[in-house]
């Protein structure tokens, strides 16, 4: 059976199948009672399946605000308009969560994936609770708001009208260049120091970009975007996010410059993170596109995760530990600080508008 190889994970889809996506197996969810394997059984079945095409599944789920009280991450709340992505970054720690619907988080997370068209409605409910307190919210830590289908939905657009009215502080994370799409409510928001945008640049080899994260902007649009919300007034950082040892850890300098060059004025990094299914769907692309730099590359990421391929302990799953976690920050800082990139910039909670109370029963006589 042409291009594909059996290994831990089941059987890697063929390429024509699985064109323009960055995972090459599809292996069963964590949760699932029973597992699938594809097999050539010589009868040529497996080559007359059709491609993966994006699919799209309606979320109306009651809450839309997520919590958190993890130590390491500097926000308490969140929101994902969109579970699954269809960026396909093949290395995105999300993946995983994809087990929890029942299906791969290999190329059903880059395929399927489900639209919240709910969300604006449903926050601005949650922003009117009694007693609520506001604080930033975040949104693409997860999958991304501006993947390519919210062309279509525009629930992030909604979110952000949502936000605005209210006067409610926003730090957004993408790697896509449609974010410039809302620089006019962005631009507003941001002269009262109520929103921010980081963009993630991985790399700026765009050959790797294009096999790593296969529908996300290129490197190029993503600092051209940078340009734009930064003309347009609105605070922007780069994320370096992930940093691949042995393979995109030389770019970090480069990648610093060109977003301050951009005008980028804040920066952070996450180390490679492979938590449960990821690790067999990087380690899979890492053995197709860079074969010669797979045991290194693995070796490095070992030596940062105490031998392991990931470490979800608080504190070292984002940064890493050892020698070489240590040579990566203190590279990334000494640039950062010598660039001026090292400005957080604090968005303000004092000017919620809270909501008008409705309906309420008169006092009986």
């Amino acid at each position: 059976m042409a291009n594909a190889i059996i290994d831990d994970s089941g059987i890697r889809i063929e390429s024509e199948r699985r064109r323009g996506r960055a995972a090459g197996i599809n292996p069963t969810g964590r949760f699932e009672p029973v597992t699938r394997h594809v097999f050539d059984d010589g009868w040529s079945t497996i080559e007359d399946l059709p491609p993966f095409k994006t699919e799209v599944q309606t979320e109306r789920p009651r809450t839309i605000i997520t919590r958190n009280s993890s130590p390491d991450i500097s926000f308490d709340r969140s929101i994902n308009p969109y579970r699954g992505c269809e960026h396909g970054c093949v290395y995105c720690f999300a993946r995983p969560t994809h087990s929890y619907m029942g299906m791969s988080p290999g190329l059903d997370f880059e395929s399927k994936l489900f639209a919240k068209p709910d969300a604006a409605k449903l926050l601005d409910k949650e922003l009117s609770k009694d007693g609520y307190q506001p604080r930033t919210i975040a949104i693409g830590t997860n999958t991304d708001p501006y993947q390519p289908i919210e062309k279509q939905f525009r629930i992030m657009r909604e979110i952000l009208e949502v936000l605005e009215a209210r006067k409610h502080p926003v730090g957004i994370v993408t790697k896509s260049a449609l974010v410039v799409r809302d620089i006019d409510i962005l631009s507003r928001m941001a002269e009262q120091g109520l929103a921010k945008v980081a963009l993630s640049v991985t790399t700026l080899d765009r050959m790797i970009a294009r096999t790593m994260e296969p529908r996300a902007a290129t490197p190029t649009r993503r600092l051209e975007a940078i340009r734009q919300l930064s003309d347009a007034g609105i605070p922007v950082g780069v994320m370096v996010a992930p940093i691949i040892p042995g393979l995109t850890d030389p770019e970090i300098e480069r990648i610093l410059d060109s977003a301050r060059a951009a005008g980028a004025t804040e920066a952070g990094y996450v180390i490679l993170r492979l938590p449960l299914e990821v690790s067999p769907i990087f380690k899979d692309w890492l053995l197709r596109h860079y074969p010669d730099r797979y045991r290194h590359v693995m070796s490095l990421v070992r030596s940062m995760r105490d031998g392991k391929d990931y470490d979800s302990e608080w504190g070292k799953r984002m940064k890493g530990a050892g020698p070489y976690a240590w040579q990566i920050g203190r590279r990334f800082e000494i640039t950062a600080r010598k660039l001026g990139m090292n400005v957080k910039h604090h968005l303000r909670n004092d000017l919620f508008v809270a909501a008008e109370k409705r309906h309420e029963q008169l006092m009986l006589l």
